[in-house]
């Protein structure tokens, strides 16, 4: 799925191409793709038509798109395949494309929902109260993402000691820092030399500093180049892939050599996932900084 950096891509280029831009008409193509919108498709596009997007936001992995008329903004969920695509009118339609927005202007362009395993869509909501930023209510518990200039890095380290979990948990664990997946997480464990199993308990100030300063690195380094894309279904606005899978250290190189000592990567099964780490960097057993 994708994480933060893959998401502010995304969120860049609507940016650039559609805030400011008033809707003319809403066509939803596939049920689905509107399923957390209470009101169904129909009801969607009605309330959606005639308002104006204002700036994109982002918090960690979600992308919203407030309304600038109204307290309400479309959340978008992009899920394991969803595409947020800006297509010039009258392009062939994509083989899977859920949702049509168009605009009443004349720059000859319209947004596409394109999701070939429907797992992702859009939804209307209010906003939290008291959100000054118009974050969807439905998303308000959600940490704030180590990108973010009000990230409290003293509240986290605390609430990290406190969770009593293991490292790559409380990683993954938006209500404690958002945006961080699988593949940036065991990117960022591997330049900290951490195993995924350490104990939370387990880390000083010193070392959780060190760590999130690797996660920002890394976040920061995947945006440079435009995410990470394994096959075509992520990609920007404008349909490109980006490449900092051709940078992973950790992630996927299983029986590849560490990059740092030679030692072969390994992979293990991890809440239904995949862990990838070296054996000799990241021991388990090391419990002291």
């Amino acid at each position: 799925m994708p994480e933060l950096p893959e998401v502010e891509v995304v969120r860049r280029g609507l940016e650039r191409w559609v805030a400011g831009r008033t809707v003319t008409a809403v066509e939803v193509l596939h049920p689905r793709a509107v399923r957390r919108h209470a009101g169904g498709g129909a009801d969607f596009a009605a309330r959606l038509t005639g308002e104006t997007f204002g700036v994109p936001r982002r918090r960690g992995k979600y992308l919203w798109l407030p309304l600038e008329e109204r307290e309400h903004s479309v959340l978008g969920h992009l899920g394991m395949s969803g595409q947020l695509l800006v297509q010039p009118e009258g392009a062939p339609d994509e083989k899977h494309l859920r949702i049509r927005v168009r605009f009443a202007d004349d720059a000859g362009t319209e947004l596409r929902f394109v999701d070939q395993r429907t797992f992702g869509g859009l939804s209307l909501h209010p906003c939290a109260p008291d959100s000054a930023e118009g974050l969807p209510d439905v998303i308000a518990h959600i940490a704030r993402d180590p990108l973010d200039p009000l990230f409290d890095e003293a509240a986290y380290h605390l609430a990290l000691r406190a969770k009593r979990t293991t490292v790559k948990r409380a990683l993954l664990d938006q209500s404690l820092i958002s945006g961080v997946g699988n593949i940036y997480a065991d990117e960022s464990l591997w330049r900290a030399k951490l195993h995924y199993e350490r104990p939370t308990a387990t880390l000083t100030r010193p070392r959780s500093t060190e760590l999130l300063g690797h996660v920002r690195d890394v976040m920061n380094e995947a945006l440079a180049v435009g995410g990470t894309s394994f096959d075509s279904l992520y990609v920007n606005v404008n349909g490109e892939s980006g490449y900092f899978d051709r940078s992973l250290d950790a992630y996927g190189r299983e029986d590849e050599p560490c990059r740092r000592c030679g030692t072969p990567m390994r992979r293990r099964p991890w809440m239904n996932r995949s862990s990838y780490f070296c054996p000799r960097c990241q021991r388990s057993s090391r419990v002291a900084s």
